[in-house]
């Protein structure tokens, strides 16, 4: 019988999350890889310049982008058998935390804690643990031009917020895999050292129950006051309390509504047929 296991590799940047997760689906049956696409966020190299700036937009736009990619990938694989991802949807609220305050901070959770209710959370969180100077000398080694700026204090900061989180972390088993002196690359063994101690975790674990296929069926109408009803009937995790806060409520959308209408005038994408487009697409899945 198929074991359905989800593995996600977290860490500062520049630890190995990559390196690691493209190496392992060959020590675990059926397995496929998700990967973060975070080159595409046009608003990255912006905000390693001037966080405070370029914070709301990069943390929206790696949002929507991880939302859309795990709710997409993560339980067509999981059908396949094992998936290894080189990021978790929660870990997008821990860069919240660093980088937002006060107003954004409380929008941003409100759409996450929406959208995350609909993204299984993985069985198993490999933290990738290294000392800050063995961290930066490998930023500098991979030498990627929009990280050649990075404030270092960043990074310190970013490695206290994971261990935070993680120690509090409640449903979901953590193995912290220290890697100071494992190579991925250069070193099979390393990988099948890190791919048995997964295993060993794993093994205490109950099995991932296989998400069922999302059915959907998109009104013959394609206007979005239509379309926004037909999402009312499909969402069944609606916002908590929206008559108590309704009017804050309607603020902080409104608010969201016009950091991604920047996005998309940024990026050049017509939003209202990128969405009525991807609708039609989702109405013609089996």
């Amino acid at each position: 019988m198929t074991e359905h296991k989800f593995i996600a590799i977290e860490g500062v940047i520049g630890v190995g999350k990559t390196t690691l997760a493209r190496l392992l689906p060959p020590y675990f049956p059926n397995a496929s890889v998700l990967l973060e696409v975070f080159e595409e966020n046009p608003f990255l190299a912006d905000f390693y310049q001037n966080r405070a700036q370029y914070a709301f937009q990069t943390q929206i736009f790696f949002l929507l982008s991880r939302y859309h990619q795990q709710h997409e990938a993560v339980p067509g694989a999981l059908q396949q058998g094992y998936l290894v991802s080189d990021y978790t949807f929660a870990k997008d609220e821990l860069f919240a935390w660093l980088n937002l305050k006060d107003d954004e901070l409380a929008m941003y959770g409100r759409v996450h804690a929406a959208l995350g209710d609909k993204i299984p959370k993985p069985d198993l969180i490999v933290y990738l643990q290294a000392d800050h100077e063995v961290v930066m000398r490998r930023i500098a080694q991979r030498d990627r031009p929009y990280e050649r700026d990075m404030d270092p204090e960043y990074i310190r900061q970013l490695a206290a917020a994971y261990e935070a989180w993680l120690s509090n972390l409640q449903d979901t088993a953590v193995l912290i895999l220290p890697v100071n002196n494992l190579d991925f690359l250069s070193q099979p063994d390393d990988v099948a050292y890190a791919a048995a101690q997964i295993k060993e975790v794993l093994a205490t674990q109950t099995p991932t129950p296989v998400p069922p296929p999302v059915e959907l069926a998109l009104p013959v109408d394609g206007r979005l006051p239509t379309l926004q009803t037909f999402h009312r009937q499909l969402d069944a995790t609606p916002l908590p309390d929206p008559e108590t806060n309704r009017a804050a409520l309607r603020n902080e959308l409104a608010d969201l509504l016009i950091h991604l209408l920047k996005v998309a005038n940024y990026t050049g994408i017509d939003l209202e047929q990128a969405y009525l487009e991807r609708m039609k697409n989702l109405s013609r899945k089996p």
